[in-house]
């Protein structure tokens, strides 16, 4: 488990756990808005594939308190970056700041490790570009496809 004892704004303990016989199917049903799926799957479960089928990635669920709630994933780059994908937070559980404490807490996690973080979003996504531009991650200048790209050095 992967905790940095935050809270959401209704108190719940935010986590990140490995997904599991346990919870795999929680997380496959996370959903994002209607409004958000151009940006993000239907469904966490795209994700849940892309980490079994590949080496890059490693999902993670999103806990408030002992309930599922998102997915995020993450990896190592060649050049040693640690790199923050595939977040989700469940329509239901949204504007409630678990993916904030879910960005937090992972990159905090990942910071240890003393390598660039980055990630990347959708330029129309201005409120995933305002969440990681209030969590110390700049712009770099480069995309990845049709994505633009953000670092956070460690300090």
């Amino acid at each position: 488990m992967i905790d940095s004892a935050l809270r959401d704004r209704a108190g719940r303990h935010v986590t990140l756990r490995p997904v599991d016989d346990d919870n795999w199917r929680a997380v496959a049903d996370v959903a994002p808005r209607d409004d958000q799926r151009a940006w993000v799957p239907a469904l966490a479960a795209r994700y849940l594939l892309l980490t079994m089928r590949s080496d890059v990635w490693t999902s993670l669920a999103v806990y408030a308190d002992e309930t599922v709630v998102g997915h995020v994933m993450w990896g190592v780059d060649d050049d040693g970056s640690r790199w923050i994908g595939g977040m989700v937070i469940d329509a239901a559980e949204q504007e409630r700041g678990v993916g904030r404490a879910a960005m937090r807490t992972l990159a905090d996690w990942l910071a240890t490790a003393g390598h660039p973080i980055r990630l990347s979003y959708h330029p129309d996504n201005t409120q995933a570009a305002a969440l990681y531009r209030a969590l110390g991650f700049h712009p770099t200048g480069a995309t990845e496809d049709d994505e633009l790209v953000a670092e956070l050095t460690p300090a």
